[in-house]
């Protein structure tokens, strides 16, 4: 069992470091890989953005594949602090109550 857990850590410790690995090129150097965004900023290797795309809108990571950054779609709508009157949300009330 002990050998067991150690094992699973080891993994857990390495795996993410595998996902962020530097990019080695011809006489090993290293080279940044980073998605941008509509505007051309650099966005870090699995960073999420909400995209909007032929009139879609879903949240996306920056990952890579096969030596090339790219964004893949991990949730099919973005998250939102908003609640809209859809909800049937009440307005604000304009002054305090008094206590």
């Amino acid at each position: 069992m002990r050998h067991a857990r150690a094992l699973i850590a080891t993994i857990l410790l390495t795996f993410p470091s595998l996902a962020l690995a530097d990019v080695k090129g011809p006489g090993g150097k290293t080279i940044d890989c980073y998605c941008t965004d509509k505007s051309g900023s650099r966005v870090e290797l699995g960073e999420l953005r909400c995209l909007q795309v032929d009139g879609r809108t879903f949240m996306a990571q920056c990952q890579m594949s096969l030596n090339v950054p790219m964004w893949r779609e991990v949730q099919s709508s973005c998250l939102s602090a908003s609640l809209g009157d859809k909800l049937g949300a009440s307005p604000a009330p304009m002054e305090l109550p008094r206590i």
